[in-house]
C-alpha cells in the first residue's frame, strides 16, 4: 500500500509539473494587449480576443452571461464564454468593423 501511495504521489507531481508547463505556453503566446478566452456550449474553443473589446456593450453582454453561469469558477481554467461559436464570430466580427 505504501508503495502504490508513492507512486500516485509521483504520478500527482508530474501531472502538476506537466500542467504548469502547458498553462505557461499557453499564457506566454497571449499578445501584449489581448486576452485568452473559451467559447462554446458543449465543446470549448479557444479564442484570442483584443482587450479593447472589454468596452463594447455587445461583448460585455458575453461576460454577463459568463458571470450567470460559471460566476468566477470557470471550467477551463479561463474565461469561459457560454455560447455558440456562430454567435461569438457574429458579435467580434462587428466589433473588428467598428
Amino acid at each position: 500500500m505504501g508503495i502504490r501511495l508513492l507512486c500516485m504521489i509521483s504520478s500527482v507531481k508530474q501531472f502538476n509539473k506537466l500542467h504548469s508547463v502547458v498553462t505557461r505556453k499557453q499564457i506566454s503566446d497571449v499578445p501584449k494587449g489581448h486576452l485568452a478566452v473559451y467559447v462554446g456550449e458543449t465543446e470549448k474553443k479557444r479564442f484570442v480576443v483584443p482587450i479593447t473589446y472589454l468596452n463594447h456593450a455587445s461583448f460585455q453582454e458575453l461576460l454577463r452571461k459568463s458571470e450567470e453561469e460559471f460566476g468566477f469558477q470557470h471550467p477551463m481554467g479561463g474565461l469561459t464564454i457560454p455560447c455558440n461559436e456562430e454567435a461569438f464570430f457574429h458579435v467580434t466580427s462587428r466589433l473588428n468593423k467598428a
